[in-house]
């Protein structure tokens, strides 16, 4: 694939105003178009990451599978919003350069406490990345759907989130049909009861329903995992933007494309007008190919963690801390970076080889404890647990050598820097735990 083509994999429903931007319509249909797009006033709170590059952007996408109208019989007996795809768009101040980071949707992550659509709090817990999305719209309100899934993302990453995006299914299919189908060319035969979706192996053009089954079939698919649906998605929206530039050429093919587009998409208000999403469109279309880089967020499969969980995975650290560092400093991960990434991906270090000592460093009895039996349900290995002397804050420290095991355990701790010792136990990171340690872990499980 392609990397300009590429672009419409993380720009969504920008592609059409992309080509609205280019098309002479006139003033009513713009107008229309404008109007369809819904705004939502999104409001975070609590204590936020701080911009540490004024004029970049990190945008959060995300493909709302939502579960009302036309979109029900994709859930039997769900009522609340669903995310199907989340990725960050990076853009650099300079303009210059942009990266798209794709969040796979069973990355197991802390979800923080949200309001529901009713009002009430949810407690916060780790699950799947994508439950941020459906507790904040359990009763279809994408304003608190957004919200829960800004701060899931924000608590878990580091970066401040400037804007917000989303496209629904019944978009999706709208634009596929506008374009009379997409060609996809499966080398073996897929039936996907949950998908919706039986085809044959082959090259054939899919609408409608194949169209959305291709995009969102998992289970029977290669190893069934989220990434590989991740690689599809990628694959299907690049030709989705090649087709849109080659055909749509009449006013009346355009005006269904945009339509459908415009009517699914929902951004936070600074991005609900035409003008402002073909500003976007046009600054991502300026930065050449070589300097847009793609890459899913570093992970592994939770069960070299937790050998009962078969159905997760979890970011691969510390890679996944620098690379969310070098976005939140505006620094450029390039080919180069994206290399040194999939070469570690090789070979992760587990938080299962990562052995741990607590110390209780509180003056209060039972913290290492209860600090040891967290780490345990993130998979670290504890092998001793005891008391300190009292300290300030929580600190990791570590012998010589295990420099990475230390970074490991400090990228599920945030804000906790790990420092060499030579006083720390030889083959151990040593974790002293401070009052400040259940605000930093969240204490959640």
């Amino acid at each position: 694939m392609t990397r300009r083509g590429r672009i419409v994999a993380w720009t969504g429903g920008v592609l059409g105003v992309l080509l609205l931007a280019t098309a002479g319509v006139g003033a009513w249909v713009y107008q229309h178009l404008d109007g369809n797009i819904h705004g939502v006033d999104i409001g975070i709170d609590g204590k936020r990451p701080a911009n540490l590059s004024p004029g970049s952007k990190n945008i959060l996408i995300v493909g709302s599978d939502s579960r009302a109208g036309a979109n029900a019989k994709y859930g039997k007996g769900l009522t609340t919003m669903q995310s199907d795809t989340l990725m960050v768009l990076h853009i650099a101040a300079n303009h210059k350069w942009a990266t798209a980071v794709s969040f796979p949707r069973d990355s197991w992550v802390e979800i923080p406490a949200c309001t529901r659509g009713n009002g009430s709090k949810s407690s916060p817990h780790h699950f799947k990345i994508n439950e941020a999305f459906s507790i904040g719209g359990d009763t279809g309100n994408i304003t608190k759907a957004a919200t829960c899934t800004i701060k899931t993302v924000e608590q878990n990453t580091g970066l401040r989130i400037d804007n917000f995006a989303s496209i629904d299914f019944q978009g999706f299919k709208g634009m596929v049909n506008a374009l009379d189908g997409i060609e996809v060319c499966p080398k073996h035969a897929i039936h996907d009861k949950k998908a919706h979706l039986d085809l044959e192996a082959g090259c054939q053009t899919v609408r409608d329903e194949k169209a959305l089954g291709y995009v969102r079939t998992r289970y029977s698919v290669g190893d069934g995992s989220d990434l590989g649906r991740i690689g599809r998605q990628q694959e299907f929206m690049k030709a989705l933007g090649e087709k849109a530039q080659e055909k749509l050429t009449s006013p009346g093919a355009l005006y269904n494309f945009l339509d459908s587009a415009t009517r699914s998409v929902t951004t936070d208000r600074d991005l609900d007008s035409i003008d402002a999403l073909t500003d976007l469109a046009s600054t991502v279309k300026d930065i050449p190919s070589d300097r847009l880089t793609f890459l899913t967020v570093p992970n592994y499969y939770r069960q070299a963690d937790v050998p009962t969980d078969k159905a997760n995975v979890v970011w691969q650290y510390p890679q996944a801390t620098e690379l969310f560092s070098d976005m939140a400093h505006d620094r450029e991960i390039g080919a180069a970076g994206k290399k040194k990434f999939a070469e570690a991906a090789k070979n992760p270090v587990t938080a299962h080889s990562v052995h741990v000592r607590v110390l209780n460093g509180t003056g209060t009895s039972g913290q290492a404890a209860t600090a040891a039996a967290e780490l345990r349900k993130l998979g670290f290995t504890v092998t001793a647990i005891g008391n300190a002397p009292a300290v300030d804050r929580t600190t990791i420290t570590y012998p010589a050598g295990l420099g990475t095991q230390a970074q490991v355990l400090a990228g599920r701790l945030p804000a906790i820097k790990a420092t060499e010792s030579a006083e720390a136990t030889p083959g151990d990171v040593t974790l002293t735990i401070g009052p400040d340690f259940a605000a930093k872990s969240g204490n959640t499980e």
